[in-house]
């Protein structure tokens, strides 16, 4: 039986937490979007479905994720993670907040933990706030996202902006010198009908002690941490094989990045100066209908460089700002998002069969364009984005979050390829 089901809000997400729990010891299958019937379980511990939900309409994000919880349900699956970035990407019209309560009603879950933390990227939580690499999140580049602009970094304010309940935090002090106060504090905060627990997380051992603590909860939410923390309270005392694969050298390799994240600004700076790259220029994505093929063509003749030629769409928050000003952001989302998954079709028949993709909705747009069902887990380049291998496929695809990686991302996931 599924000891645990995993629904993401965007495709990144969802490779991030699948690679968390396979480094954890645990097999795991990933599907984009909700299969439409049941699979082969045997030997699977965690299944996690893809959506592309965190910023569409809410009604359509709760609907989308109530599907992927009756399907687990339907699968014999008992406990259900809801799986949202570690920064919390989303404002107070958020879909983190109805998407959570959606799913405590479907799986009638009084009570329920949020939990972005993921210390091996640098995300903690103290004081009930949290930090990116030592930052607060509403200070760490963060607060010039062009979708979900962070500009708060109390969770308790944070989730009780868009949710129905009230929330409230166990502190650094309790989680680490006093555990056995622990199941008290929440029975108590159940008492008090209080929905949401923030606890504070400051390293992995945190994260095992609050992922023990919460072990009875029917749902829990938050990032790949706390998969992490779940499937390694798994297999602590049992050995086992993490799955690997071989990435053939044959076919082509291509980078392509939408992220406008500051971490994906300085992989992208880093790879140009040493790959043929290529700026994609969004007056032409929105009026210059060849522009697509000339971009193809472009890409094409790069094909047999030492290096994957990268397409790029990342830029600096400000002229960001300036181009969602003329045209709108959601307009100019959509327009870059259907470009790069058309991009990678027709890359696809033109024999690049190893993608590396940078950007929660550029991967979805990619994965899209691929026409991916679903992946099985590699190994990691960093920490949550590993490679994945298109089931069935000879075809290989990372998807990584803006945020993930140092600057020489692009370089060391080529590293790989054998």
């Amino acid at each position: 039986m599924i000891k645990l089901g995993v629904i993401a809000d965007d495709f990144t997400g969802a490779t991030d937490i699948a690679s968390f729990m396979v480094n954890a010891g645990w097999k795991v299958v990933l599907f984009n979007g909700v299969p439409a019937e049941a699979f082969d379980q045997e030997g699977i511990d965690a299944v996690v479905i893809a959506l592309k939900s965190r910023s569409i309409l809410t009604k359509t994000a709760v609907e989308q994720s109530l599907s992927a919880s009756n399907w687990l349900k339907s699968q014999g699956c008992k406990r259900q993670l809801f799986k949202y970035c570690s920064t919390f990407d989303s404002t107070k019209e958020g879909n983190i907040g109805p998407v959570t309560d959606a799913l405590m009603k479907n799986l009638d879950a009084p009570i329920t933990l949020i939990c972005p933390a993921v210390p091996d990227n640098g995300r903690t939580i103290l004081q009930g706030h949290l930090f990116v690499k030592g930052q607060l999140l509403n200070q760490s580049g963060m607060e010039h996202h062009p979708v979900t602009p962070m500009r708060e970094s109390s969770l308790k304010k944070l989730m009780e902006a868009q949710s129905t309940g009230r929330c409230e935090v166990i502190d650094l002090d309790t989680i680490k010198n006093h555990v056995e106060d622990i199941p008290d504090a929440l029975a108590k905060l159940a008492e008090e009908k209080i929905k949401y627990v923030i606890c504070d997380v400051l390293d992995n051992n945190d994260l095992l002690t609050v992922a023990r603590e919460t072990a009875d909860y029917a749902l829990i939410t938050g990032a790949a941490g706390i998969g992490y923390a779940i499937a390694a309270l798994d297999t602590m005392h049992k050995s086992a094989d993490k799955p690997a694969f071989a990435i053939s050298k044959e076919g082509a390799s291509i980078v392509l990045s939408g992220s406008c994240s500051s971490m994906t600004n300085q992989q992208v700076n880093f790879y140009q100066q040493r790959a043929s790259s290529l700026a994609l220029d969004v007056e032409k994505i929105l009026h210059e209908p060849t522009y697509l093929q000339t971009v193809t063509g472009w890409v094409v003749t790069q094909k047999n460089d030492a290096l994957a030629p990268m397409v790029y769409a990342t830029q600096p928050p400000q002229i960001i700002e300036i181009i969602q000003k003329n045209y709108g952001a959601e307009f100019v989302s959509e327009k870059i998002e259907s470009f790069f998954a058309t991009l990678a079709h027709n890359l696809s028949k033109e024999g690049f069969n190893k993608f590396i993709v940078a950007g929660g909705e550029t991967s979805g747009a990619v994965s899209q364009g691929l026409n991916i069902k679903g992946m099985v887990i590699g190994d990691a380049v960093a920490p949550g984005v590993p490679w994945t291998q298109v089931l069935d496929e000879e075809k290989w695809v990372i998807l990584k979050s803006g945020n993930f990686g140092n600057s020489d991302f692009f370089l060391k996931a080529q590293e790989s390829v054998k």
